[in-house]
């Protein structure tokens, strides 16, 4: 019998890998599965299981990965706070003249909530409780309605402190605080071209939106108090990670302490704080679950050698590099019609972003986009996660009616996309301009 080379064992892994997920099999189970075959197809078996046994406890203690938690933690105590309702109250009050006013209100609102969150589907959550039952109040369509909380929830994948952010420096090997400095413009960016779509599709058809009339400058005034936890919260990460004063933990673990205060200032319950820390421990596990998993099989493709493979098809293809950068955020776009966004990139980041690099791209830079592509498939059917959390919480809400209404906010994000391909210093302006 011919002995496989390890090339064809690569190959096979992987065409496994994508068979195992496609039939519902959970990412991290599919890939450190397929990693150990792998690997003891290619070394043996002593060889093979010692590598694989000593990848979770390697990279559980690595000390980046402790950010996670802290910014996990910074969103559920912000929610318990009360903080969502004050910020989409001021938002409301400021904004609601505009067409389409109290869309534009929730786009700001969830913006600001995703930079004490960090988890894309809790924000998504969380406004279709506060934000839909006003709209629909107003008049609004439930397609409108539930298309603009499920569109705007994922800024928390851009604005830091974002989950997903920390996860590809780590895969990468980039600089935590730089990356996540870096999302911050391209989150306002971001949400601002959500804006821009929703008051040129509230100003054609005024139905849409009406606009909220009635609030004085008294009432926009006296509803600013209600956003400062949100700014304290973001001046304390924000400043403390640019100017170099903590670490991306240290700075995460100072915004959840002040956030926690600020829950018990709320008067925050006994229960709260425990549901609070059960839900971190819970999401906080399934992602350290998942990184360990694809790590394990990121090992087994580098033994495989198919990342160096795929570099090299990839440069001696004969088209400019920006050609095949589209080529490649078009397959992440398929690839995120079926795959959550942290599992695609957990698995394709080690083979995609050599590649990458050897086309002449920035590492930052890249990082960004491929979140923001992850962003499009977080609402795109047909998994588009961010839509089913919504009809979810709302289930007077068909999830076929948000897919409906999250639709412009698709087109939105691919002229995002362009404006960071043909700007790319919208990216790394601000982390070059980073203290050390």
């Amino acid at each position: 019998m011919t002995e496989l080379s390890n090339d064809t064992i690569g190959i096979i892994g992987v065409i496994a890998l994508l068979f195992m997920v496609f039939m519902g099999v959970r990412v991290y189970i599919a890939a450190s599965f397929v990693g150990l075959v792998g690997l003891i197809a290619m070394i043996g078996w002593e060889a093979g299981a010692g590598i694989v046994g000593t990848i979770p406890h390697s990279k559980a203690v690595t000390y980046t990965l402790s950010v996670l938690p802290m910014f996990i933690l910074i969103g559920f105590l912000a929610f318990h706070a009360g903080i969502t309702q004050s910020l989409f109250d001021a938002a409301r009050k400021w904004f609601g003249f505009l067409p389409g006013g109290l869309a534009v209100a929730s786009v700001f609102a969830t913006a600001g909530f995703a930079a004490v969150s960090g988890a894309s589907t809790a924000t998504a959550a969380v406004f279709s409780r506060v934000a839909i039952p006003e709209m629909l109040r107003a008049g609004y369509s439930k397609t409108i309605s539930a298309g603009v909380v499920a569109a705007a929830g994922t800024l928390a994948t851009l604005i830091p402190p974002s989950a997903i952010l920390v996860i590809y420096a780590i895969i990468v090997e980039e600089s935590v605080g730089r990356l996540l400095l870096a999302g911050f413009i391209p989150g306002m960016v971001s949400a601002l071209i959500y804006v821009g779509i929703i008051l040129v599709w509230a100003k054609i058809d005024p139905k849409v939106g009406p606009p909220i009339k009635g609030y004085t400058w008294s009432d926009r005034i006296k509803s600013v108090p209600g956003t400062f936890p949100v700014i304290s919260v973001v001046l304390i990460i924000f400043t403390a990670m640019y100017l170099g004063w903590a670490t991306p933990t240290e700075a995460g673990a100072l915004g959840a302490f002040v956030v926690f205060l600020m829950a018990l200032a709320k008067g925050m319950k006994i229960d709260a704080l425990k549901e609070s820390l059960l839900e971190t421990a819970k999401l906080t596990v399934m992602i350290f679950s998942l990184i360990w998993g694809v790590l394990i099989f990121v090992r087994f493709l580098g033994f495989a050698g198919l990342p160096e493979h795929f570099t090299n098809f990839i440069t001696s293809l004969p088209y400019e590099p920006w050609v095949v950068m589209l080529m490649i955020l078009l397959a992440y776009a398929v690839l995120g019609m079926f795959m959550d966004a942290i599992g695609m990139l957990l698995l394709t980041l080690p083979v995609v972003y050599p590649a990458v690099m050897a086309l002449g791209y920035d590492s930052i830079w890249f990082g960004i986009v491929v979140v923001k592509m992850a962003e499009v498939c977080l609402v795109t059917p047909p998994i588009g996660l961010n839509c089913f959390v919504v009809s979810a919480v709302r289930p007077d809400i068909p999830v076929s009616t948000v897919f409906r209404g999250v639709g412009p906010f698709v087109i939105a994000d691919f002229l995002t996309i362009a404006v960071f391909m043909i700007w790319p210093e919208v990216i790394t302006w601000l982390p070059q301009t980073m203290m050390n």
